[in-house]
């Protein structure tokens, strides 16, 4: 595979949001078998009625560290919380390959370029839910 070629490049970059939609989509329902499994059918209907007196509205883990407890013990839903973090992790990883494989071409504006995309995508996921106004 030429990295230089355009296509090539369209190639690895479609791949990369491909698998990793895949990946999550097969994450969420491994998460929802072991839900459905554990909970059974007629039990699942109470998780997934909406309360707006419950904050969080169901069962979920509201940390990573809750959440990383809950994948030691396979809890159903931190297993579908990982998988929604795998999706929103898919377009940030699509940035990241295009920045390396833009440094591959030797296109450093376009790795600029990239590189503050990036920036911003992590900004806006990392840093803004701490600051007062935008946490809703």
């Amino acid at each position: 595979m030429n990295l230089r070629d355009p296509t090539s490049m369209n190639v690895v970059l479609s791949n990369v949001l491909r698998y990793g939609v895949l990946l999550s989509a097969a994450i969420i329902v491994f998460g929802t078998a072991l839900l459905i499994t554990r909970e059974g059918f007629a039990s699942v209907e109470g998780f997934v009625v909406y309360n707006p007196n419950q904050v969080p509205h169901g069962t979920f883990a509201v940390s990573l560290g809750a959440m990383a407890q809950g994948l030691l013990v396979l809890d159903p839903f931190a297993v579908i919380e990982l998988g929604v973090l795998a999706l929103l992790a898919t377009p940030v990883a699509r940035v990241l390959f295009s920045a390396f494989l833009f440094a591959v071409e030797g296109d450093r504006t376009y790795v600029y370029i990239t590189a503050m995309v990036l920036l911003l995508l992590l900004f806006s996921m990392l840093v803004t839910p701490f600051i007062p106004g935008f946490n809703g």
